[in-house]
């Protein structure tokens, strides 16, 4: 029982109130909107409010395909903050994933851009299951549609009035879900609580904001965001932006120009992302004209490659590693420098800044072996957390939970090892899953894909290191056509992201022929020996 005056841990509070004196920074969305945090908390209880108008009521889930923006900051109050649970759709899952985890979440309403109306609203197997589509914006044309359109965003909260009564309840209610991209089959959903998230955001702030130097993050920052707002709640840094009162700007679709221009117009000095962002950015003409040198940059969702981080280096960047998962919230390790290894020469700095870290505040990180027993130092093992925030497991799916916690840890899949510096590096991975700009690419589904073309006797799907993406896939595959199937290959691979069963980013650049494919003793794939024969592959 919750004791009288006792606050619970919900996401209602950690805006911070009108007359804070913390919150002195604005939310700024794409250099055309900007306003204060007094103008925010309206804005929540008015989209609230809007939300309570059309008979959405606490226990539903609520769909938010939308770009980064400051509506889709305000959905991450108001409607966990309903007693609702924000389902954040992840829009780079192919259209037949997207309406899969619609329907899986139970979603009774989606908040849709125009941009991904059509997704939404054709291609389901069976009946549309949402009772009400709300689309954001006035002026977008409105497809036919079993499901009723409600008005446009803005209407509705423009009309609606201020001052929600956002009650108290209990702090392991169900605020948020999202799908993982999955290692195999369909996407897996992981939930978070509020006490989750509010546990999560403090870890977080304690974590980056009492470095001693390097990686800070405080309430002078500036912070946008570069990882999407509905992957793992753009690893909680909105949250922790949130409650600092910080200035936050949000760009919309990722462009680089874009993001570059908003970087030098407000001032931004922390964001996150994965490599491949960062890729884009130093790539992009515009980059040369802007100062970096104020830039703190938190890259995670795979590994940062010594070369990008040398480039970053050199523009003055204060770039460094995280580590963690959708299941873990995410964030688990934080590569933080100490003062001593700040002093070391360019080269160690790469080697330092490219590890993923030590444990985070409040997280244990462990590398045991298949016992769960600890691995000693220097020796590799499957990378184990513990900490407040992880998810309890998999949504409907009890024998992926009990695998995901087999041993009470959480387990990464990962594999990795901790020096003599506290410091963890992941150096391989438990299952043949490719991470390609921090999106997961199945090779069994690609496999699967690949061994019904005619001609093809044998295939495997390997991840291979790639500059700006982290990793590609590249396809091996036995045929008695010789080179000849590799066309064909390709064209099944391109009608299949045409009809939404895999996403264009998961198409191989490299689809090649060989004579035989390396095997084990018993008969499986030597993926480990495919993965260091074609590594370097120039094919």
């Amino acid at each position: 029982m919750q004791n009288l005056g006792e606050m619970p841990l919900l996401i209602k509070y950690l805006l911070p109130h009108e007359d804070s004196r913390n919150a002195r920074g604005e939310i700024v969305e794409a250099a055309t909107e900007r306003f204060g945090y007094a103008d925010l908390n309206q804005r929540i209880s008015k989209m609230a409010n809007a939300l309570a108008s059309l008979g959405i009521e606490a226990g539903e889930t609520v769909a938010v395909l939308d770009w980064d923006s400051a509506r889709y900051l305000e959905c991450y109050f108001a409607i966990p903050g309903m007693g609702c649970t924000l389902q954040t759709v992840n829009v780079r899952l192919s259209p037949e994933q997207v309406r899969y985890t619609i329907q899986h979440a139970g979603a009774s309403t989606a908040i849709v851009h125009p941009d991904f109306l059509p997704i939404v609203v054709d291609g389901w197997e069976n009946a549309n299951p949402l009772k009400r589509i709300i689309p954001i914006g006035a002026d977008c044309d409105l497809p036919p549609c079993t499901v009723p359109f409600a008005p446009d965003l803005a209407t509705l909260c423009n009309d609606a009035s201020t001052g929600f009564a956002f009650r108290d309840f209990d702090e392991r209610t169900t605020a948020t879900r999202f799908y993982t991209s999955g290692t195999t089959g369909l996407p897996k959903a992981v939930h978070y609580s509020h006490r989750q998230i509010v546990l999560h955001t403090l870890g977080t702030l304690a974590t980056l904001g009492t470095a001693p130097i390097q990686g800070r993050f405080h309430a002078d920052d500036v912070y946008m965001p570069m990882t999407p707002l509905f992957h793992a709640h753009a690893w909680g840094m909105p949250y922790a932006a949130t409650l600092l009162g910080t200035k936050q700007v949000y760009p919309g679709r990722y462009v680089p120009a874009n993001l570059l221009r908003l970087i030098r117009d407000e001032g931004v000095t922390f964001s996150h992302c994965v490599a491949s962002i960062l890729q884009m950015l130093l790539d992009d003409p515009l980059s040369d004209e802007i100062d970096l040198s104020r830039m703190k940059m938190l890259i995670g969702g795979g590994p940062l490659p010594n070369g990008l981080a040398r480039r970053a280096l050199d523009r003055g960047i204060d770039v460094f590693t995280g580590y963690g998962m959708s299941e873990t919230g995410p964030i688990q390790t934080v590569n933080l420098l100490t003062r001593s290894e700040l002093e070391a020469d360019r080269d160690d700095q790469v080697r330092l800044r490219t590890r993923a870290g030590r444990p985070a505040l409040l997280c244990e990180v462990r590398t045991m072996n298949a016992a769960c027993a600890p691995t000693p130092e220097g020796t590799d093992g499957e990378v184990m957390f513990r900490s407040p925030w992880l998810t309890e497991g998999y949504a409907g799916d009890e024998a992926g939970s009990a695998r995901l916690w087999e041993g009470g840890w959480l387990r990464s899949g990962d594999i990795g090892v901790f020096g003599e510096d506290g410091a963890l590096r992941i150096t391989d991975r438990l299952k043949d899953v490719i991470k390609s700009g921090g999106e997961w690419i199945s090779s069994q589904d690609l496999e699967g894909l690949i061994s019904t073309v005619h001609g093809v006797s044998e295939v495997a799907v390997i991840g291979i290191p790639d500059e700006r993406w982290g990793e590609r896939p590249m396809a091996l595959i036995v045929s008695s056509q010789g080179p000849a199937v590799v066309d064909a290959v390709r064209q099944s691979l391109i009608a299949a992201a045409d009809e939404g069963v895999i996403s264009r980013y998961a198409i191989p650049e490299k689809i090649v022929t060989v004579e035989k494919l390396a095997r084990t003793s018993v008969g499986k794939l030597d993926k480990k020996a495919l993965r260091s024969r074609y590594a370097t592959d120039t094919t």
